[in-house]
């Protein structure tokens, strides 16, 4: 028991994740950094698609040129110096990725065989991808939280939307996501299958394509546990104690890999990529799958790569 009290702890450890001591908003910083080192670790040859056309956003503003229509001079800016300049917006097909990173209370756990939490790789996945968008000028959004936006510091505006958030949730809500865009979601995806399900067959509904990114703590592989073990659901604080917990190890295993077998099938199904991450790997694995699937390689679209 002292063994899973160790790598689980009890349920008045596992942290409220917004607003108490462990919270998402005082990790972030440190998390900002590591995910930015991550992100430049794999940048190179990651190719942005953004230019310029007819649109809504703003994209830039640049030098006119001799010959354009005069409409076309945003005379506000002209006034700030002594040249003349255009304001330019993003072509209507400009590519959006949709992010999301799940916090809920499973995401929490870190056992003593991984170096960070499934939480705080989670964020830092998502965050370094963020950054990688952005150099490239891609749009970006959290979805159902902010808009989709295109900025260098896109990896700090998420950041900062984060450490707003109110209760956790593990699947986002959609609204936003539109036809032709990348939804990412970043999870451990251990939610009941039927509830995965309905959340990829409505967003698969909006045209968009997806990528389920499955964040796992390598104990929850290996289940290394011996003898009385008692173990605690964070979600629902319901505790299971076993006398002999080596007797359960081929039926987890087996339960996991159906588990994982089911979300894999939905993704095939729904044309989408899925990729398994353990937190004791390098967390630039998973981002070059993502780099792949993004830029639309056929090699990306077969499901299964783990790391």
């Amino acid at each position: 028991m002292a063994q899973v009290q160790k790598d689980i702890g009890d349920q008045a450890n596992w942290p409220n994740m917004i607003g108490e001591a462990c919270s998402v908003a005082e990790a972030l910083p440190d998390l900002l950094i590591e995910a930015s080192h991550v992100a430049n670790s794999v940048i190179a040859g990651w190719h942005g698609r953004r230019r310029a056309g007819p649109g809504e956003s703003f994209w830039q503003f640049r030098p006119f040129v001799m010959g354009e229509p005069a409409k076309r001079i945003d005379w506000r800016r002209s006034a700030r110096d002594d040249h003349l300049y255009v304001r330019e917006r993003e072509w209507e097909a400009a590519h959006t990725v949709w992010l999301w990173a799940d916090l809920s209370s499973s995401m929490a756990f870190q056992s003593r065989l991984s170096t960070t939490s499934k939480r705080d790789r989670s964020i830092v996945l998502m965050l370094a991808l963020a950054d990688m968008l952005a150099d490239t000028g891609e749009r970006i959004g959290l979805t159902g939280v902010t808009r989709a936006f295109s900025d260098r510091k896109a990896a700090e505006w998420l950041a900062s939307a984060l450490a707003h958030l109110g209760k956790p949730a593990a699947l986002p809500d959609t609204t936003g996501i539109q036809r032709f865009s990348d939804v990412v979601l970043i999870s451990d995806l251990l939610d009941p299958v039927d509830k995965i399900e309905a959340w990829v067959h409505h967003v698969a509904g909006t045209g968009a394509r997806g990528h389920l990114v499955q964040v796992l703590d390598p104990i929850e592989e290996t289940f290394p546990f011996d003898g009385r073990v008692e173990f605690l659901d964070p979600e629902s604080g319901l505790k299971l104690t076993t006398g002999r917990a080596e007797k359960w190890r081929e039926s987890y295993h087996q339960n996991l890999e159906t588990h994982r077998a089911t979300v894999r099938d939905i993704a095939r199904r729904a044309g989408w990529t899925y990729t398994v991450h353990h937190t004791d790997r390098s967390a630039a694995e998973p981002l070059l799958v993502l780099h792949s699937a993004l830029s639309g390689s056929a090699e990306a679209l077969a499901t299964g790569e783990e790391y």
